[in-house]
């Protein structure tokens, strides 16, 4: 049985559970160690060992760096704790760094998977502190057998031109054990004469988007509702309380289990917003959203912006609706103007699709297992010819 070892920089975020419930199904034992956001619960997570190093915040990375340099320091008082592990994954790049000293403590040199599924804008920037970002990133990255990123934009437009070990892409798909799929408002009897309903759900980041959605609700008077779930972050809104506050038609129900809710709160929507300002022309043009595999699998029609790896997604699997930008004028045309028989005939395009486009089966996670196993059986025969 694989024996790995998970280092996270957020212990409290849903796609860490998501990850170590794959690797779990796929046979895999997990270790955990990392930080937790302030502000956040104690996750609950099925692992062997749970190490929380120490307190980070969100949108301070001078803090997180801070405290990844201190946990480094002292590695030899928390190590004790864990077993040597067949592999190392490390999210992000300052795990990736503090997996390099573990990587070198332990005797057996355990192989190391670099899990990166966002390009921070720092590793971005074309100017010195850019250039030592991404050289640092190289260095480290020089002694991982892979890496693990969730959308092929990634690296068509960073890692292929910056340098990477051998990459693998693997999507944020929902993971699945077979129940049943939400069902679109659209196609319920009920359906005539009802709202539109509009949700934008996950992490709440891009002021734009909220403008945008708030103008919408308001000149379409009750034709159309917007509904806010998640986790806002309240540094990139001017004052997300007062913006979201006393607005009829926009409501923020504040955050949500994942995965437990997701087939509650989607079914509940038509349309699921997935256009985010927050990198653009960067990260937010490049990625493939966790909100389109949550929304698809539960069948809320996915909405996103022409020219992003979202838009490609979708008109690939011949569904949703591609705005050419999200001016007033457009999103009262093409949302506003939305019929419901047009909503039933996007939605029933969604519930016609095999699950498995957006979901992940236990034989997935199976085959994710597999394939790190066979790092580690590499990396040993590697160190015996040594």
């Amino acid at each position: 049985m694989l024996k790995v070892l998970y280092l996270v920089p957020n212990l409290a975020d849903p796609a860490t559970a998501r990850r170590i419930d794959m690797l779990r199904l796929g046979g895999a034992t997990i270790d955990v160690v990392g930080f937790r956001r302030a502000g956040t619960a104690v996750p609950r997570l099925d692992v062997g060992t749970y190490l929380e190093l120490d307190e980070t915040f969100d949108a301070r990375f001078v803090q997180r760096l801070t405290a990844t340099v201190r946990a480094s320091a002292g590695l030899r008082r928390w190590v004790t704790r864990l077993q040597e592990p067949d592999l190392i994954i490390a999210r992000n790049l300052e795990m990736l760094a503090l997996a390099s000293r573990l990587q070198d403590h332990w005797a057996g040199s355990p192989a190391l998977v670099y899990e990166c599924l966002d390009i921070h804008r720092l590793m971005l920037r074309q100017d010195a502190v850019g250039t030592a970002m991404r050289a640092a990133e190289q260095h480290w990255s020089k002694k991982a057998s892979l890496l693990i990123t969730s959308s092929p934009a990634f690296l068509r437009n960073y890692f292929d031109i910056h340098g990477a070990p051998p990459a693998q892409v693997v999507e944020n798909k929902v993971l699945w054990d077979g129940s049943a799929r939400g069902v679109n408002p659209a196609l319920a009897a009920s359906a005539a004469g009802s709202p539109l309903r509009i949700g934008w759900f996950g992490a709440l980041r891009c002021a734009r988007s909220l403008a945008a959605l708030n103008g919408l609700a308001t000149a379409m008077q009750g034709k159309v509702e917007v509904v806010l779930r998640g986790r806002p972050a309240l540094n990139e809104f001017d004052d997300f309380p007062a913006a979201v506050a006393g607005r009829p038609h926009l409501h923020f129900e504040g955050p949500y289990r994942n995965p437990d809710d997701l087939p509650a709160i989607y079914s509940d929507v038509h349309l699921a917003w997935a256009i985010d300002f927050f990198e653009a022309g960067q990260n937010s043009q490049w990625l493939l959203p966790n909100r389109i595999y949550e929304g698809c699998m539960h069948g809320a029609i996915p909405v996103a912006l022409a020219g992003t790896e979202t838009a490609a997604f979708i008109e690939r699997h011949g569904i949703g609706i591609v705005l050419p930008d999200i001016a007033p004028e457009t999103l009262r045309a093409m949302l506003g103007g939305l019929t419901p028989e047009r909503l039933a005939t996007l939605a029933r395009a969604i519930a016609a699709l095999p699950p498995e486009h957006f979901a992940a089966t236990a034989d997935n996670c199976r085959t994710l297992v597999d394939q790190l196993a066979s790092l580690k059986t590499a990396r040993q025969s590697l160190t015996e010819a040594a």
